[in-house]
Parts: C-alpha cells; sequence; structure tokens
C-alpha cells in the first residue's frame, strides 16, 4: 500500500502539462484569460492591462504550447469558489469548448478550490500563473542545485492542491480489530509523503549549499570582485554576458531563457579582473515559494560587490519592470544596496529605439552618473559600461604614493602587479608612482614596502 501510495506522489509531483487531453505528445491548445478588476486602486494597477496579457501568452510559449486565444476578463469582484462570475464562467466555458482548448491558463494566483470548481465547470485542465511559472523553471532548470530548487517550489505548491480533481484522495485506510480508528485518508497519506519528500529536498539543497559556501570561501581567497547582473526576464542579462565575456551562454528571445547561475572572469580596462555572474530573471508577480527556494542560487547577489541591473529601454512597460525586480532585491534583503552605490543600471537595448528615444535615453543617462545606455546584441557603449563598473568597484579603495629608485626595476614592476598603477611621475631621485590597492591586499603591500625599505603614503 505503501508503494502504490509513492507511486501516485511521484505521479502528482511529476504530472505535466506538455501533453495534450488525449495523452498525445502534440502541442497543447491553451487559452489565457487574463482577470481585470475594475478597480483603479488595485495592486498592480501601474501596468498596462495589454501588457500583462502579453507577457502571460509569452510566458505561456515559454513552454511550447500552442495559444490558440487571449483575453482580458473584466470582474467587479472576485468571487471565492470560482473567481470569475457564474454568467462569466459559462460564457468563458462555452469559448473553451469552440476552441477544443486542454489547457486554460488564468493569469492570476488561485485558490486550490478555484482551481478545482474551475476545472469541474471546464472539463479541462486550469492552471494559474504560479503554477505556470514553476512548469516554466521545471523544464528549463539544468544544474543539480536548479533541479532541486525547482522541484521544492512545485512540491511546496502542489501539496495544498491535492484537493483538485484527485476524487480518489477520500479513501480510507482502516485498521483491524474494533480498537482500530478509522485510519487516515488518502489525501492525508499523500500530504504526509510530499511532507517526507520536501523534507528530504531541504536536506540535499542544504548539502549543495555548503559545496558552494566552499566554493565562494575560495573565490574570497583569491580574491576577485564579483559583478552580478540582474534584471526582468528578456531584458538581454544572458546577451550583455556573452558581449562581454565573450561565451555562449544559452541567450534567446522568451522569457526565462536561462536559469541556472554562470560565472566567468571579466578583465576591466584596467587589466583588473573581476568574476562576472549572470542570474536568473524576474518577472512580476513571482511566486515567494520559488524566491525562497532559489534563495541558494540568488546568494551569488548578496555576495555580490556590484549589481548591474539590466533594463530593457525599449519596453514601454521599463519603469514597471524595474519596480518589480527592485521588489525582489528587496525581498532578498538587499535595501542597502539599492539605497547606495552598489546599483548600477545598464539601459539595454537602445538600437531598437528611435532618434527621439535615443535623445531621451542619454539625457536620462546624463542626468542619473550610475546609469549607462548600451546595446549588449550590437556591443554599443559597452566600454562605457566597464568603465562605469570599474569606477565604482575602485571608488573606495585606498591610494598610496610611493617613490622607487631607478635602479630597482625590479620593486617597480611589483607595484604595477599589486595594484593599479595610477600616475608615475620621473624625478632627480627616483620615480614617485601612485598606485591603488584593493583593499584585501592592503596589508600585504604595507609588509612588502616595509621589508623593501619604502615609505608609502596614503592620500
Amino acid at each position: 500500500m505503501i508503494r502504490a501510495s509513492q507511486r501516485r506522489t511521484k505521479k502528482i509531483a511529476d504530472e505535466s502539462l506538455t501533453t495534450g487531453a488525449n495523452g498525445e505528445d502534440d502541442s497543447p491548445r491553451v487559452l489565457v484569460f487574463h482577470p481585470e478588476l475594475k478597480r483603479a486602486d488595485q495592486a498592480g494597477s501601474w501596468r498596462d492591462s495589454s501588457s500583462r496579457l502579453e507577457e502571460a501568452v509569452s510566458l505561456t510559449g515559454a513552454l511550447d504550447f500552442e495559444v490558440v486565444g487571449a483575453e482580458i476578463v473584466p470582474i467587479a469582484k472576485t468571487r471565492p469558489g470560482t473567481l470569475f462570475g457564474t454568467g462569466v464562467v459559462e460564457r468563458l466555458g462555452t469559448q473553451i469548448k469552440a476552441e477544443e482548448a486542454d489547457i486554460v491558463m488564468v493569469n492570476g494566483k488561485l485558490s486550490p478550490i478555484q482551481q478545482r470548481n474551475l476545472e469541474r465547470e471546464w472539463k479541462c485542465k486550469v492552471i494559474d500563473r504560479t503554477g505556470l511559472i514553476l512548469e516554466i523553471f521545471a523544464d528549463r532548470a539544468r544544474t543539480r542545485e536548479g533541479r532541486l530548487q525547482v522541484q521544492l517550489a512545485l512540491l511546496s505548491y502542489q501539496k495544498s492542491r491535492l484537493v483538485r480533481t484527485w476524487t480518489h484522495l477520500e479513501r480510507q485506510r482502516g485498521g483491524r480489530g474494533f480498537l482500530a480508528g478509522p485510519g487516515e485518508r488518502q489525501i492525508e497519506i499523500d500530504r504526509r509523503l510530499i511532507g517526507d519528500k520536501l523534507a528530504k529536498l531541504r536536506r540535499e539543497l542544504e548539502e549543495v549549499k555548503r559545496t558552494r559556501e566552499l566554493h565562494r570561501e575560495a573565490r574570497r581567497r583569491v580574491p576577485y570582485p564579483i559583478v552580478a547582473l540582474v534584471g526582468y526576464t528578456n531584458a538581454g542579462k544572458s546577451t550583455l554576458f556573452n558581449q562581454l565575456t565573450v561565451s555562449d551562454v544559452f541567450a534567446e528571445d522568451m522569457l526565462f531563457a536561462t536559469l541556472d547561475p554562470t560565472m566567468r572572469g571579466l578583465v576591466l580596462p584596467s587589466g583588473r579582473k573581476v568574476i562576472l555572474s549572470d542570474t536568473v530573471g524576474f518577472v512580476s508577480d513571482l511566486p515567494h515559494d520559488l524566491v525562497a527556494a532559489f534563495r541558494a542560487t540568488l546568494e551569488e547577489v548578496l555576495e555580490a560587490d556590484l549589481i548591474i541591473h539590466v533594463r530593457d529601454a525599449s519596453s514601454h512597460e521599463t519603469e514597471a519592470q524595474k519596480l518589480d525586480v527592485l521588489e525582489v532585491l528587496k525581498e532578498l534583503g538587499l535595501q542597502k544596496a539599492i539605497d547606495g552605490e552598489e546599483l548600477v543600471e545598464a539601459l539595454n537595448k537602445c538600437d531598437q529605439l528611435d532618434d527621439e528615444g535615443l535623445t531621451a535615453l542619454q539625457e536620462y543617462s546624463a542626468r542619473h552618473p550610475n546609469t549607462v545606455a548600451i546595446s549588449a546584441i550590437k556591443g554599443t557603449n559597452c566600454d562605457g559600461l566597464l568603465a562605469l563598473i570599474e569606477g565604482r568597484l575602485t571608488q573606495d579603495m585606498p591610494v598610496f604614493e610611493v617613490r622607487v629608485p631607478y635602479a630597482d626595476g625590479k620593486a617597480l614592476a611589483r607595484l604595477y602587479e599589486q595594484g593599479e598603477v595610477l600616475k608615475r611621475l620621473d624625478g632627480e631621485d627616483g620615480i614617485l608612482v601612485q598606485v591603488r590597492i584593493d583593499e584585501s591586499r592592503v596589508g600585504r603591500f604595507e609588509d612588502w614596502c616595509a621589508k623593501s625599505g619604502f615609505d608609502p603614503h596614503l592620500l
């Protein structure tokens, strides 16, 4: 009995949306409905309804579904049982039947009861925005850590949804003898099994987290500054990553093209080396369970010395997307970085703007010193971005002045190795060198100066 329950739980956890109603492997036919409350003060009202619907269609298309229709559905108030009113449910049901849709995607959050009732009324599978995003992540995750994180979020989401169409879950297992109680219902068994699986996944994630921490410790000993790319999904982070590091990380015009973090070395114009990290893209209404599950991956952002917020400057939703990204960063505990100078904005896709839009973007960049307009795909002004990165990373680094004899060429070469030489003046009594030293190397630099007989002055 336990083995049968385990198989059933695995079926629930691994249930896929990539097959049609008849179990065929062809792309399912999907209808997308965006519920729009008729209140101007609703949460998220700064975003345009048509843009939210367009994003929902793009999210659905990210799983290679065939979107056969999309519609904004105005509702006066949410119904606790079905979200939509009775008349709207009937009208949409007629449309679903006419389109022969296998799946309905509701671009909002559905309670388990609402999801179950809509499936009964419409006679097809119903998913909400959270479920769709989780499916996309499950389809795209490649690394062991990414797959573990997705499984954790997916099981946490599905644990509360065993009330859906699983009618067998009401059956009970009785005990033997007159002292035995009614036993566990099947739903309780499945919930317990899922709970056990969640506990196992959390333990495995802790192991992965410890391994990642060892890698971070190794990087701290090198040490190279870490620069993390963040931004709304499809803003061009991976394209910019490839442009700067001359890599071939997968980059495509689709939402959530990249999930697993990637790190590469990057050489700045001064010759200084940094580590550039490409992270998962954010999206509006990103499920909290998913943010929590991916915290181990997003800790690369927490460890970063500088954060590059890549924005799609060609989108008319760029300001709303910025707010969504900042909201997730705040949730990760990065309020200080947002308020300070640890956040740089790279306004991407400037090549898609007309002359008027490009002029406005350049004026905006001129008014905001932490902002630069670029085109990642064409490489436009990427040098300006690198210069901005270097300026932000070095602005608080100490600068020393050292006088080196002409005959001591070895010591002069050592200065170039240990830091960034800003200025060199040849005088009668030697070479006066101004050198910027990384804070982590100041102690070793001063020890070397003392052993070499130099007297460095902090400027």
